[in-house]
Parts: structure tokens; sequence; C-alpha cells
């Protein structure tokens, strides 16, 4: 879809928004849009962000409730506010107030995934050091009176599918660069929760002297090392795409070598790569390249590291 939107003359943030968009209305992997990833209380909220990199500009929505094109959403937030990040309900207010429709991103799906998980005692979660114990019962949970702060023994046992996002870099004819993120984030997440897609520099990135990166995966883990700013600069350096990428994985494999990643990157002239982190389940990365070389969108993929 972002390639067609491209073809056809629209701009770099059209085919973005558009290409993006494509993923939110087709609920890609349940980790996009509506009806998928449902919080602690059941509710699915989005999160969504764009980056012009002629201007620098970016749009993003975080916790948006009630309102399925998010990204479009955060298109909005560039075009019409001078802010970058709208979150909450208050998000889901400035997106009526822009003319889309409030309703309701609850699924039979998502429902039926939320049962699921209360019968599991709510397994797994994102809690830790409180009271009751997280690891084996539902909330709510408190702090407990005395404060002992052991490292929890149990690591969180995530699906490597139970979140992901669509992240997306686009490069002009004219080498202007864009890109944008769009997910209903971790599946159970604490709600209010906001992962690395709608964080400029983590989710994604984009400068149009420089190039385009793209991040999925543990986005609690991947916001801290703002891995797209620093893929975009190590390509600034000179360092190829696929090079960009894998030293980005690296930087966050010296703190949490378990972490579920990934991360695309392109520069100014075409040129592309990605780059993952090797773990059970996830050896390789799947992804998707458009260009006037190719007769039509190809998969590629990489090994992981």
């Amino acid at each position: 879809t972002a390639w067609r939107v491209l073809q056809l003359g629209g701009s770099e943030l059209d085919a973005v928004e558009r290409g993006c968009g494509q993923c939110e209305i087709d609920q890609c992997d349940g980790s996009v849009g509506y009806g998928g990833s449902p919080d602690e209380s059941g509710e699915t909220t989005l999160d969504a962000m764009i980056m012009d990199g002629d201007t620098m500009e970016v749009g993003a929505v975080a916790d948006l409730r009630h309102v399925k094109n998010a990204i479009g959403v955060a298109r909005k937030v560039i075009e019409y506010t001078k802010h970058t990040l709208l979150v909450g309900e208050s998000a889901s207010l400035f997106a009526v107030r822009m003319g889309f429709p409030y309703e309701d991103l609850t699924t039979e799906k998502s429902f039926s995934v939320y049962s699921k998980w209360l019968n599991r005692s709510c397994q797994p979660n994102y809690w830790k050091n409180v009271v009751p114990d997280s690891s084996k019962s539902c909330g709510p949970y408190k702090r407990p009176e005395k404060a002992t702060y052991k490292e929890e023994q149990t690591s969180l046992q995530r699906s490597v599918h139970n979140h992901d996002t669509i992240g997306m870099v686009v490069i002009g004819g004219s080498g202007t660069v864009a890109s944008g993120t769009s997910t209903n984030g971790a599946a159970h997440k604490i709600p209010g929760r906001v992962g690395d897609s709608p964080i400029a520099g983590a989710g994604s990135y984009a400068d149009s002297t420089a190039g385009g990166a793209a991040a999925t995966g543990d986005g609690d883990v991947m916001m801290r090392f703002l891995p797209s700013y620093q893929a975009v600069e190590y390509m600034r350096m000179g360092t190829d795409p696929a090079v960009a990428c894998q030293k980005v994985i690296s930087r966050i494999q010296k703190y949490a070598p378990k972490f579920f990643g990934a991360i695309i990157c392109a520069n100014t002239t075409g040129s592309y790569g990605a780059a993952c982190n090797k773990i059970p389940g996830f050896t390789q990365f799947h992804f998707v390249v458009s260009n006037p070389s190719l007769s039509q969108p190809t998969e590629q993929v990489v090994d992981c590291i």
C-alpha cells in the first residue's frame, strides 16, 4: 500500500500513514490496530508515531483509546498542533475533534484472550516486588509493608509474538525520508504503559540527510537505548545500514542479552538492512522491501545475532 501511494505521486508521509494504516485495518499479527493485545483491564489501546525527515517534525499518540486509526491521528498532531505527543483519553478527544470516529476497540477475539489470561491467574504479567505474589495470582497489587527489593528470579516468559509493531521507513525519489510505527503494545500490559513505538528515536527515526530506522520487539527494554536514533547516527557516519542495525542490537545485548527485538535501517541512497537479537524461538527476522529494482514487494530474511 505504501509503495502504491508513492507510485501514484503521494508524499513520503502519505506513504507511511497509508501503509501503517493498512496494517491497522488488517489487524496485522494481532499486534497492530484494534482487537488485539488487551491490557490488564481487557482494553485495547494504541500507540503510533510518524516522522518527517525533512522538517524533523514528529506526530505521535500513546495510550490512544476508542479510535482505530492511530497513525492517522499521529499525522494530525503534526498538521494541526505545535505538539509532538498526545496521550490517553485526551488524545482520543483530539482525534474526535479531527473527525475520527469514537468506537469500541474490543472484539470477541481480544475479549477471549483477556478471559483466558484471567483464568491463568493473570499469567504472565508485568508486575514485580508486590503483594500478592504477581507470579501466582491476580491483583490488585500493592507495595509490601516492608520493601525487600530482591531481583525477581522468574523472567517473564512472554511469547515472542505477544506483541510487535508495524514499522516503516520510506525514502522518496528526491531523497526525502519519512518513518512511522503503529502498535497495540504488549498484551496484558499495565494500563497506562507506553512502549517504544510512539517515542521519536526509539520506535522510529527519520532524517533526510542520513536515513531512517524503525524498531520492533520488547519496547520496555529497547526504548531505553533510542535504537532508531542510534542507527541513523551510525548511518550518518557512513556505516552500512545492515552494520548500523547490528551495532544497535549489540549495544542492547550487553545489558539485556535475552531481549526480543529487531530493527530495520535504510540510508538515503536506498541501501537497507536489518538485525535482530537471537533468542529461543526467534532466530530470524523477516521484513519486506519495495524499490524500483524489484517488480513487487519482496520479503527479506536476516539471521539474528
